[in-house]
């Protein structure tokens, strides 16, 4: 199974495309995984955290079933979608371990700030547990 993280950036997308050729290729099931986060302050608001939703679950599960349908009869992918909470770096491992992934497909960071702190794909790289490949 190739896990691939999705949160809707141009990078995520490239990196979703390229575990799909991946998992193609390699007759894997491919895992497009999208990590919801907390809600910092939604309960200050009244806002139960546990049911907070932005939509962009759905937003993104749209957007994967418009590009299977345009490929159909072209290439056939097996694929499933997951949401799993949290923040991406610890969502994406859970999702990983749970999912008993083979490999971990993550776009690059488009935040500066991660240069200096380490991005999600850095993180990923370093737990060592998955190969990880990073998509620019």
């Amino acid at each position: 199974m190739i896990v691939a993280g999705l949160d809707g950036s141009d990078s995520s997308w490239r990196a979703a495309a390229y575990a799909g050729g991946l998992a193609r290729r390699q007759h894997a099931l491919l895992a497009l995984v999208y990590v919801q986060p907390y809600i910092a302050g939604g309960a200050a608001l009244g806002v139960p955290v546990s049911e907070a939703d932005t939509g962009i679950a759905d937003l993104l599960l749209a957007e994967i079933r418009k590009s299977v349908a345009r490929v159909q009869g072209t290439f056939t992918v097996r694929w499933e979608f997951h949401t799993f909470r949290g923040d991406p770096y610890n969502g994406l491992a859970m999702a990983a371990d749970q999912l008993t992934a083979d490999a971990v497909v993550v776009g690059a960071s488009e935040r500066a700030g991660h240069r200096l702190v380490g991005s999600v794909a850095v993180r990923l790289v370093k737990t060592g547990r998955w190969p990880v490949t990073v998509v620019p």
